[in-house]
């Protein structure tokens, strides 16, 4: 029931294949990575491709930032999903929920945004919701993901559905960082639109009908 119930609600993570191809190609990367010798400019295919192998391969974790600049990320007193405070540097070993937040532009937020990645039974479902006036804005920006050993990194929560949040409670240097763009973030499309004051809940019940309804006036323009 729970999971048919996030099905009809969110979108759930679409599955992806690899092929021979690019697993040589990624584990060649991967190993690049390691040796602090990623260069972006040498994946070959698109990449959020990249970025789901990296998260299939359950050894790292991500975090999206508008700032390129950032060398070791420092903890900082922020609030879970779970409403706790606490002083940490925040992941997720989902690249898709770090992608909207390295491309989305902080700058450019009027009133509130929500967002999130659930996690039940080892299925991942992503929501992502603008109000109007951030929409307007087109609040799409170059950013960077931010690549993290998984093993300095504690998951926040564990009950039956969970937010795939995960926090480290001492300053951590990156393994390695990829710049992305709008393009890279693989649900830009997916992004809602909800009313100023309106409630979370209402946002969740209403999210995938508003996507839907976005998708199919996109695609009357473009005939």
């Amino acid at each position: 029931m729970i999971s048919i119930l996030m099905k009809i609600l969110l979108k759930p993570q679409p599955k992806m294949n690899f092929d021979p191809e690019e697993i040589v190609v990624y584990n060649k990367l991967i190993f690049k990575m390691h040796q602090g010798q990623l260069d972006p400019k040498s994946i070959p295919f698109q990449k959020y491709r990249f970025l789901q192998y990296l998260a299939l391969k359950e050894d790292f974790v991500f975090h999206g930032s508008n700032n390129t600049k950032i060398e070791i990320l420092e903890p900082r007193v922020q609030t879970l999903f779970n409403g706790r405070s606490s002083k940490v540097v925040f992941a997720t070993a989902d690249p898709i929920w770090s992608a909207f937040y390295a491309v989305f532009d902080r700058s450019k937020l009027m009133g509130s945004f929500r967002n999130g990645c659930l996690v039940y039974k080892g299925k991942k479902y992503h929501y992502y919701s603008l109000n109007k006036s951030t929409m307007e804005k087109n609040p799409w920006t170059q950013g960077m993901i931010y690549i993290f050993k998984k093993d300095k990194f504690t998951l926040t929560d564990n009950r039956r559905i969970y937010f795939d949040e995960w926090v480290c409670y001492d300053s951590v240097k990156p393994v390695s960082q990829l710049e992305v763009s709008a393009e890279d973030f693989d649900y830009i499309d997916k992004v809602a639109t909800h009313k100023n004051n309106e409630s979370l809940i209402k946002t969740l019940l209403l999210y995938k009908m508003r996507t839907l309804r976005a998708r199919s006036r996109t695609d009357m323009a473009d005939k």
